[in-house]
């Protein structure tokens, strides 16, 4: 009788090993991970849209867009593209924290005083500050200003020139810039200070000779004298830029 083959039943497969449960470390070093990688990503996003890098003395600036728009006191927009676009041979614009208030209208004034010396040369003189053109224009006038006055409500260009402190106010300072953009003076300081720096400017942009440095050891002395002045007039300034932040509030 012949013998009958059993089949062999397949073998049934080896059942899968049980997924590895991932341990608290595991789990906190991947949510760190993806915490710091999203507040990287965001980080460089804002500050590469809303926080460009100051600006320094010998940069050459992208005019266009720098700034944002601003206004004039008799409530023309511009920004500071037209500004240097209008200008002869750049734009000189000094900031200060209050109109009216006697820091400011000494530096307006000292600016005042000078102004065909300070742009026979083709530079045009701005005030900006946060002051609506209402105080601006009255400031202006009381002061027999010859240029214009900026007003700055949201701190674009005050911003984006480094003369915004937080959480409000204003650093006093001085800006110049040519018509090809490049930064030729970019500093705080007093209002004689701010004054001087563009007095020093112009004068070094007209070219100095040797019969004229006598007024190279008078410019030191004035610089002495700055200096005094400067410390004299910093408390002034700080009760002045409380004072215009207790005028917003």
């Amino acid at each position: 009788m012949p013998v009958e083959l059993r089949k062999r039943k397949a073998p049934a497969p080896a059942p899968e090993p049980p997924a590895k449960k991932q341990s608290k470390v595991s789990k906190v070093a991947a949510k760190v991970k993806q915490t710091v990688k999203g507040k990287t990503a965001k980080s460089t996003t804002a500050n590469g849209a809303s926080k460009p890098a100051k600006p320094v003395v010998g940069d050459t600036i992208t005019l266009d867009g720098f700034g944002g728009e601003i206004e004039t006191n008799d409530g023309d927009k511009t920004t500071l593209k037209a500004l240097v676009e209008e200008s002869k041979s750049g734009v000189v614009i000094f900031t200060y924290p209050k109109a009216s208030t006697p820091g400011c209208t000494n530096q307006a004034c000292l600016f005042r005083d000078s102004y065909e010396s300070l742009t026979e040369g083709g530079l045009a003189i701005y005030g900006l500050s946060t002051d609506s053109a209402k105080a601006n224009t009255t400031f202006k006038t009381k002061q027999k200003l010859p240029y214009q006055l900026l007003c700055d409500p949201s701190a674009t260009l005050i911003g984006a020139l480094g003369f915004k402190k937080a959480p409000r106010g204003t650093t006093r300072g001085v800006f110049v810039v040519d018509k090809a953009g490049k930064v030729l003076l970019l500093e705080p300081g007093s209002p004689a200070g701010t004054f001087g720096a563009v007095k020093k400017l112009v004068a070094e942009s007209e070219g100095a000779t040797a019969e004229e440095e006598p007024a190279a050891e008078k410019t030191e002395e004035e610089a002495a004298e700055t200096l005094k002045e400067e410390a004299k007039l910093t408390n002034g300034d700080a009760a002045e830029e409380k004072k215009g932040d207790s005028a917003t509030e």
